[in-house]
């Protein structure tokens, strides 16, 4: 992991994901970002969030179809996601609460040095509607 160097950018990028909960993307980060820096461009959003990437600040949420959204790594709030298919909201699922996987499960030899899980399902509000019957 390399040490980004901190511009007012790549703060003003980081505390707006600091404050977010809702794993946004780049376009809405731009456009909070610009409420402090007016004339901060959207590719400068995106080179800045490459480099958090790169760096192990922030993880990206990909769907295949949609935009990436942004998730920063608050130390202390180790956790992964449960994703809505029907709309799309993205949750957090404390880490803590996910039964932790046996060494054996895994190829002998194997060294993990990351973990992401990610729930596929319904949010209450979406709801899992009963079929229709006459």
């Amino acid at each position: 992991m390399t040490m980004v160097r901190q511009t007012r950018q790549r703060q003003a990028v980081i505390e707006v994901l600091r404050g977010s909960r809702a794993h946004p993307d780049a376009a809405w980060i731009h456009g909070r970002v610009r409420e402090a820096l007016p004339q901060v461009s959207l590719g400068t959003v995106y080179r800045t969030l490459d480099a958090l990437v790169r760096d192990g600040v922030v993880i990206t949420i990909e769907r295949a179809g949609q935009a990436t959204r942004y998730d920063y790594k608050h130390a202390g709030h180790d956790h992964h996601h449960a994703v809505c298919r029907e709309c799309g909201a993205i949750f957090d699922v404390e880490a803590a609460a996910v039964p932790v996987l046996p060494p054996s499960a895994l190829p002998a030899g194997f060294q993990v040095t990351d973990v992401r899980l990610e729930f596929m399902g319904v949010c209450p509000d979406c709801g899992i509607r009963p079929p229709v019957t006459d």
